[in-house]
């Protein structure tokens, strides 16, 4: 059992000016439709919850300020409920306490409430049988306490339209054809409409006043009075109300003790199938990381498109607004391959190769590209286009040693070679700018490079032969299109984040966006996300204007805290908090300044790999421990950490501790993952160089994850350096052996 993580200081309920309470409890239909629209909680969960299983289709979040957040119901793209939360009531208003987040076995969460005299204890499950989330409560309190549950549906992943009613001693909610019963020992219930008839509202004297047995379509909440020290709550999902309660009812038969068992099971039958956690990893807390990563990355896939893992299970700031939910809860192809690539070093191939597959057989568009994001079906919905999302398949594809894929990695490596003005890119990889990205480069080139390979395995040669030639073009040019020799920062050459005419001493200006200035000096923003160009193999780790680069991006990007160095995405960032902790809007106009991005943990992550190349480990395991630092309660890994911008130092804004973003993060615990496994690997554990004939000006490096994999390739180019590693890939051309691992055989 983990330790308990710092408490918390909350308010369950917001104290709000006391009403008259009405003579007699008020009864019948709830006035007030269709009530307050109230955007989702904050996205720093504690937690995430969902059984092994397929046939339960149902996630829930805990919420760090107590009780549970977003619950996903029937697909993790989109929430069935906003929040199921506890307040408790004594001497005529609403209890303070402290909550207390605890990780139990698997993806298991407790919570402790400790108030004045009073404490409550809930513990958090899903049915591996159904769709039913359980939570016990053991609450031990004086006389005078009372405890109720609050339940904010949002079926069918929008926050209006629900409709409710009691009956048969549950609270039923239902819009369209999805429903949910919340079902338990209760002593009184009530629906209304948020902000004006419900619960909240009405307890702000401490009382229940207000039991409505039925609320038409709107904002709804639904309040239940708990009966008694101990009680089990069900919340089940189904299609409609009777089958709901039907579930809720079934999973309380089972009982929560049964139910949670089985549940943590599911999970340690899922670790024990894993590669054992590697042993770099330094005391209970690493350790514990490592596991909750795996778990966090397996929970993320969807249960009904397999291979569809989302980015994560919050709506961070104003995408908390959206409804139906927003892009965190979509499928992306950068965020898919980095998933991917976590699992492998996990040792979950399966899961891999089921993203994958969902990559080619469900995400592709038909010209071969990608869209910039999509539903857990495959639905596109932005409408951008990022080639990086087009180039890191064919990388995964390649790892995965999966030649049988080659007639989509052709169609996607012809449409990359072969799209207008490429590798100039119409978004890259932070999304809110076009131009040629160092980052986007180097993927390409990986992708046209890891293409090449497959073409070979089934004797097509052209396409190979088209693919090397286009990726030695870009290589040769990478730096031509992306390196200034006349920046402010730097007496010396050093990497742009990008440039947008391929002119890196030309002072062209562009906007940041997100809120960031205005006009600004293309060779003033860097941005650390070049270092693919190491990672993926096209440059060595010793290149002068690499080595050079990563000094100006830690004087300009670098945040020290006391938790650990991490990085800025790019300069003059605004995706993030406004300076007074408040949270980033839609469409903040260019130059307003108004909010800052700040330091993101996965950046350290990809620092450990590249000084991993550079053969200073000791370093990269520095990188692995500031990543552990940077948990939040529940042991969740955040998108970003606060740096040293105000409201940074005050009271729950300490530097390196994670910020309101999304939180957890796949892509940070699937980096976390890699660094680990690639950092127990070590810098080209074992390579050869093998082949039968060499490509004109097509000598490449190639990064196999095991060796079988180097056994299934039999037909790369006389003179490829082979580096096999169990981590992450490293592909590239035109690099030759520069450490005493790569041995020619």
């Amino acid at each position: 059992m983990a330790p308990l993580l710092p408490a918390v200081s909350v308010l369950l309920v917001a104290t709000l000016a006391a009403a008259p309470a009405p003579a007699a409890p008020a009864t019948g239909a709830a006035p007030g439709a269709p009530g307050v629209d109230q955007q989702y909680l904050p996205a720093d969960k504690s937690g995430l919850l969902t059984s092994r299983t397929r046939q339960s289709r149902v996630w829930a979040t805990v919420q760090r300020a107590g009780g549970l957040g977003e619950i996903f119901y029937p697909t993790i793209g989109g929430p069935s409920a906003r929040s199921l939360s506890f307040v408790v009531t004594a001497r005529g208003g609403v209890a303070r306490a402290e909550v207390r987040t605890e990780q139990l076995d698997g993806l298991r969460f407790r919570q402790s409430f400790t108030g004045a005299g009073w404490r409550l204890t809930a513990d958090y499950s899903t049915d591996p049988a159904r769709a039913t989330v359980l939570v016990d409560l053991a609450f031990v309190a004086p006389r005078g306490h009372e405890l109720f549950a609050i339940y904010d549906p949002a079926l069918g992943n929008s926050r209006g339209g629900d409709s409710g009613r009691t009956a048969d001693g549950a609270l039923l909610a239902t819009d369209g054809a999805v429903a949910s019963a919340l079902a338990g020992s209760f002593a009184a219930t009530s629906s209304g409409f948020a902000g004006v008839s419900d619960g909240l509202t009405d307890l702000r004297d401490g009382r229940m006043d207000w039991r409505y047995s039925s609320a038409p379509a709107g904002s709804l909440v639904q309040t239940a009075a708990l009966r008694g020290p101990h009680t089990t709550l069900a919340l089940g999902f189904a299609g409609s109300a009777a089958e709901a309660l039907g579930t809720a009812r079934q999973s309380l038969r089972a009982g929560f003790g049964s139910v949670a068992r089985s549940y943590a099971y599911g999970w340690q039958r899922y670790l024990a199938g894993l590669s054992d956690p590697p042993r770099v990893l330094r005391g209970a807390a690493q350790r514990q990381l490592y596991r909750t990563s795996a778990l966090i990355l397996a929970a993320s896939e969807d249960k009904t498109h397999p291979g569809a893992y989302v980015a994560a299970p919050a709506s961070p700031w104003a995408f908390g607004t959206d409804d139906p939910s927003g892009p965190y809860h979509l499928v992306w192809s950068r965020d898919l391959y980095q998933i991917a690539t976590g699992l492998i070093a996990a040792g979950d191939r399966a899961g891999a190769n089921r993203a994958l597959d969902f990559l080619f057989g469900v995400q592709q568009k038909p010209d071969g590209s990608f869209p910039q994001n999509s539903q857990v079906d495959g639905t596109p919905v932005w409408g951008g286009l990022q080639l990086d999302e087009v180039a890191l398949p064919l990388v995964l594809a390649y790892q995965l040693g999966r030649a049988d894929t080659w007639p989509d990695v052709r169609r996607a490596a012809d449409f990359l070679a072969g799209y207008p003005g490429a590798p100039f890119t119409p978004q890259e990889r932070w999304e809110n700018q076009s131009g040629y990205s160092p980052n986007t480069i180097a993927t390409a080139i990986a992708g046209l490079v890891c293409a090449a390979a497959i073409a070979r395995t089934h004797g097509e040669q052209a396409p190979a032969e088209r693919y090397l030639a286009t990726a030695d073009s870009w290589r040769a040019r990478v730096k031509s299109w992306t390196v200034t020799s006349t920046g402010p920062y730097s007496a010396e050459p050093y990497f742009l984040r990008l440039t947008k005419d391929g002119n890196p001493d030309a002072g062209t200006t562009y906007s940041i966006g997100d809120g960031g200035p205005a006009g600004v000096d293309q060779r003033r923003v860097v941005d650390p996300s070049f270092l693919d160009l190491v990672r993926l193999g096209v440059l060595p780790p010793a290149d002068p204007d690499v080595v050079n680069t990563l000094a100006v991006v830690d004087d300009q990007l670098g945040v020290a805290t006391p938790r650990g160095l991490f990085w800025h995405r790019a300069s003059f960032d605004g995706f993030g908090e406004q300076l007074d902790g408040s949270q980033w809007e839609f469409n903040e106009p260019d130059g307003s300044l108004v909010s800052r991005g700040r330091a993101w943990p996965l950046l350290s992550g990809e620092r450990g790999e590249y000084e991993i190349a550079a053969g200073d480990l000791r370093a990269a395991a520095g990188r692995l421990a500031a990543m552990a630092r940077a948990t939040g309660p529940g042991g969740m890994l955040p998108e970003q950490v606060w740096d040293h911008t105000p409201p940074a130092g005050q009271p729950g804004f300490a530097p390196g501790t994670p910020t309101f973003s999304a939180t957890p993060l796949a892509w940070t615990h699937a980096q976390y993952l890699r660094l680990a496994r690639d950092l127990a690997a070590g810098p080209g554990r074992r390579a050869a160089r093998r082949g039968r004939r060499a490509l004109p000006g097509a000598a490449k490096r190639l990064t196999f994850t095991d060796d079988q994999h180097v056994r299934r390739t039999r037909s790369l180019s006389r003179g490829t350096v082979l580096t096999v590693s169990p981590g992450m890939p490293i592909v590239g051309p035109r690099h030759p052996a520069s450490s005493p691992s790569e041995v020619e055989s």
